[in-house]
């Protein structure tokens, strides 16, 4: 500056001053700030900072250079822009000053921004300035403006569907515009990344689409036969590219072309014995299509003809059923089951494949004789034919069922029952003692059942000169009656046949049947009434149905006689299913026949034309009877023991059966119980562990038999015998013969048992009897459960008479103590032990006591005396003793010799020692006697020292043997 001049200088200190003043003129806040009236600004969720439009920047008058109205210069903060003030409630964001001078602002979030909460805020803001001095006196602020702010979204929401599963139903052989929709949702706010920009189907190679709406539709027409579900996997994408969290199943069922049927239906129906009635259709349905039924009419059948003789029946034998329904008296079985007293139908072929249901089949060529005396009916008296036949079609010939004709000579059929073109006729000629007038002699029936091969059960009335005939259950009356002179009376006796008629004049059978029968019965002196025919037809089995009170007025339901179908009618269809859905099977057997029963449900359907609009198909499947768990027939008691003759020869004779017990088990398999800490480890196992349980169950009996075992009885000395008035008292039968004793009928376990406890064996000449045997065997159902064999042996204890004889007073050996036993009455003495050989009478009874009675004195002698003995010495002892013994059979005084070889006699010894002391339980008593006189002698009286005298003059003892 020294090189300034004077006017520069001059120049300068003017500037100076010049500034100086304005610093001074500044000093003076005389304007607000001025900001833009309206903003607009974006934020995005992930960031804080604002992009306002326009920028946030406040102008103020009083601040220098350019943004005031002169140049001026100033070194004050008069102009500055302090900051900004934002208003609002919860304004999440805040006003930042970047440059007082310029007054430069940012706006910006003070956390982290959520659009989903809050897409959009709006608030106002506002500038000040610095004021004036150093303590910004004087501030001036500017005016509200509105900040209306948008918050940016970002793709962090994944598509969600609406529904977990998608479930359609379409019908086969359609194709659609569309089956169902599928639909996700997007929790992003904004609409790029919340909209759903496409669907995909995940599975691969399936028959079906979907567009970018979620429409599923078939790409082909579909078959039931084919698939009947398809199973879909479906995601979805929003238009961020973001697939679905979760993929949704989508399952589409393919329905059969609708067609009328019912539905619900199981084919299989297992039915387990013993539980009562089982719903054969609770789930079913009837399915008509929408059609609209006025009528429904729906048959169901129960197919039995397979079973028995045409459905399950008890299966005792045809004479005990007359009598559990009411017939007690006067029948007379024809074909009972072969046995020891009817053995009239061995060698007819029968049919085993029915549970013991007794059927015989006749080939035309068998036929057999009924024993004269079997039958004895007076044709003038009322009686009853009763039988259960199938027959078929067959030749144009007669076919004899039963026949009463001439034994030898002629050919007079005086009554018969035959089959002839499917006509039932029953031939019955007048007695010969009648006059001779014309009087009705056959009765012909035209009946379908004849020839049909089905069983049926025939009950013909006959009370002269009329006759009615029952057929399973239904009367039917003669079309046709012939009328006949009487017979021509004669001397000929008659012979009663079944499967053909005996021609006595050629000596053969004619007119065979070809069929089957069982259950042929004649009734003298009554006719069968209804009820009882009833009860005989009526099956064990059919079908039930309990109907809804709701429904039982709007629904109609008809049984057959038999229950094995019914009828359902109604109209409306709710009221009809639930009908069905109650109908049951029912068997009331205790051992029903197993197998399977086929069921067929025939529906006819009317609409409001009655017309047949709707044609449903029969509904056919089975009930399946499983095997009943077959009973155990135990009986048990007292099998072998003794009595005295006396008691045989006694007016009651001995009870065979005294402790008789007959038990009914049946075995089943249950699982085994297991502790907890087993159970825990259950699952490991592969296995599970069964158990056999035994369980004691109550069942009627209806037959048995007491046969006897070895040569038949003579009825001239011996018989079985009973109260008949007890068997009257249950209702039983009984028939005796030379093989023993049978007892038939149906009843009661316990019955039988009392019955059976009261069989008495007598015989009036037990001189030559030792024992009888016997063989008890009882059976339920006709034979079909058989007990076990028990057999009983009972031996006949002797009284033994002492006779006194002169050898007795013969000296006998020193060492021998002779023994007499005088007579022992054992009547009544029962030897229980099942093991326990058989009592040995008379002579042989004395000897063995005897020797038993010694043995234990041979066995004292043997080892402390005879242990030392020679054996040389000991053989000549024997010979010489054998010399002097004079034994006399009929005195029954027995002298044993125990002086035999040391070797062998030490054996026999203990070995008949170890078998004494086995039977010394049941024997003591006589035992005991004969010890306790020994060991008293033995014990020092004068008996002894006599004996122990001569035993030492007869013996010589070799002491050089002795060892000690």
């Amino acid at each position: 500056m020294r090189f300034l001049g004077n006017k520069q200088l001059a120049s300068a200190v003017g500037l100076v001053l010049g500034l100086l003043c304005a610093v001074k003129a500044a000093k003076v806040n005389k304007h607000k700030p001025w900001i833009e009236t309206t903003y607009h600004g974006i934020v995005t969720e992930n960031d804080d900072k604002v992009l306002l439009d326009p920028p946030l920047i406040a102008l103020d008058k009083d601040a220098p250079l350019r943004y005031a109205e002169s140049f001026e210069v100033t070194l004050t903060k008069e102009g500055e822009i302090c900051g900004f003030r934002i208003h609002g409630q919860n304004v999440p964001f805040e006003a930042v000053v970047l440059d007082k001078s310029t007054g430069e602002g940012v706006i910006r979030a003070k956390d982290k921004l959520d659009c989903e909460l809050q897409k959009e805020h709006t608030f106002t803001i506002q500038a000040y300035d610095c004021g004036e001095g150093p303590d910004g006196a004087n501030m001036k602020k500017s005016h509200k403006a509105t900040v209306h702010i948008q918050v940016n979204d970002i793709n962090e929401y994944s598509p969600v569907f609406k529904e977990k599963t998608y479930k359609a139903t379409v019908l086969e052989g359609k194709k659609y515009d569309s089956i169902l929709k599928v639909e996700a949702v997007d929790a992003d706010c904004s609409f790029q990344f919340s909209q759903i920009c496409n669907y995909e189907i995940v599975t691969p190679d399936v028959p079906f689409t979907i567009d970018k709406d979620g429409f599923i539709k078939n790409t082909e027409k579909l078959s039931y036969g084919k698939e009947h579900m398809y199973k879909l996997t479906v995601t979805a994408y929003d238009c961020g590219k973001n697939r679905a969290s979760e993929d949704v199943l989508v399952k589409i069922s393919v329905k059969p072309t609708c067609k009328p049927s019912w539905q619900g239906f199981n084919k299989r129906i297992e039915y387990e014995p013993g539980t009562g009635s089982l719903a054969l259709f609770p789930s079913m349905h009837l399915e008509t299509c929408d059609e609209p039924v006025s009528s429904i009419r729906a048959s169901v059948e129960l197919e039995t003809n397979h079973i028995g003789k045409g459905c399950d029946r008890d299966t005792y034998s045809e004479k005990s059923l007359h009598k559990l329904c009411g017939a007690t008296s006067g029948t007379v079985e024809l074909l009972p089951a072969p046995s020891s007293s009817a053995n009239w139908t061995i060698g007819l072929p029968t049919d085993n494949g029915h549970d013991s249901d007794q059927v015989f089949e006749f080939n035309g060529t068998q036929a057999i004789k009924v024993p004269n005396g079997v039958v004895s009916t007076n044709l003038k008296e009322p009686f009853t034919i009763s039988v259960w036949m199938r027959h078929g079609p067959g030749a144009h010939e007669k076919e004899t069922i039963l026949c009463n004709s001439d034994k030898t000579d002629m050919n007079r059929h005086h009554y018969s029952l035959y089959v002839h073109n499917c006509r039932l006729i029953f031939l019955l000629r007048q007695d010969p003692s009648e006059a001779e007038t014309y009087k009705p002699a056959e009765f012909h029936w035209k009946l379908d059942q004849v020839c049909d091969k089905e069983w049926h059960h025939y009950v013909l009335n006959v009370e002269f000169p009329t006759a009615s005939l029952f057929v399973d259950g239904t009367t039917f009356e003669p079309f046709l009656v012939t009328e006949d002179y009487p017979l021509h009376a004669t001397k000929i006796e008659t012979q009663l046949t079944i499967g053909a008629c005996w021609q006595g004049g050629n000596a053969r059978m004619a007119q065979f049947f070809r069929g089957n029968l069982a259950g042929l019965i004649i009734r003298s002196g009554k006719l069968e009434n209804k009820k009882v025919i009833d009860c005989l037809y009526t099956c064990k089995e059919g079908l039930d149905v309990q109907l809804p009170e709701e429904v039982a007025s709007s629904v109609k339901v008809e049984f057959n006689p038999n229950q094995s179908s019914l009828t359902v009618e109604g109209e409306d269809i709710d009221a009809f299913d639930k009908v069905m859905q109650h109908i049951s099977y029912l068997n009331s057997r205790q051992f029903p026949t197993p197998g399977i029963r086929h069921l067929r449900v025939a529906t006819t359907v009317k609409c409001f034309n009655e017309d047949a609009c709707v044609s449903v198909p029969d509904a056919e499947g089975y009930v399946m009877v499983l095997q009943p768990e077959e009973p155990k027939i135990s009986l048990s008691g007292i099998d072998h023991f003794a009595r005295s003759a006396a008691e045989f020869e006694s007016q009651e004779g001995v009870t065979l059966f005294p402790e008789l017990r007959i038990v009914s088990t049946i075995t089943r398999e249950v699982e085994a119980d297991t502790e907890p800490e087993a159970a825990d480890g259950a699952d490991d196992d592969p296995t599970v562990q069964e158990t056999v349980v035994s369980e004691e169950i109550m069942h009627n009996l209806d037959f048995c038999e007491v046969s006897v075992m070895g040569e038949e009885l003579d009825g001239e000395h011996e018989s079985l015998e009973m109260d008949p008035s007890q068997l009257q008292q249950r209702a039983l039968e009984m028939s005796s013969s030379n093989l023993g004793l049978i007892i038939t009928g149906v009843n009661t376990m316990a019955n039988y048992e009392q019955v059976l406890h009261l069989i008495r064996y007598k015989n009036w000449h037990t001189e030559a009897l030792f024992d009888r045997k016997f063989k008890l065997v009882c059976s339920e159902l006709n034979g079909r459960y058989i007990s076990n064999d028990f057999k009983v042996e009972v031996n006949v204890i002797h009284t033994a008479v002492p006779v006194e004889h002169a050898n007795n007073a013969m000296v006998q050996p020193s060492f021998i103590n002779p023994v007499h036993h005088a007579s022992v009455d054992l009547s009544g003495h029962n030897l229980v032990n099942a093991h326990q050989a058989s009592v040995v009478p008379s002579a042989a009874t004395v000897v063995i006591v005897v020797c038993v009675s010694f043995l234990v004195f041979m066995i004292v002698l043997g080892v402390f005396r005879i242990r030392a003995a020679h054996q040389r010495t000991m053989r000549d002892q024997e010979n010489g003793k054998e010399n002097e013994m004079d034994w006399d059979d009929s005195a029954l005084t027995i002298t044993v010799n125990p002086m035999e070889t040391y070797e062998d006699q030490h054996s026999s010894e203990e070995e008949e020692e170890e078998e004494e002391e086995s039977e010394d339980g049941e024997e003591e008593d006589d035992i005991t006697s004969a010890e306790s006189d020994t060991s008293e002698d033995e014990e020092g009286g004068e008996p002894e020292d006599k004996q122990g005298a001569s035993r030492q003059q007869q013996l010589e003892w070799d002491d050089s043997t002795l060892t000690y």
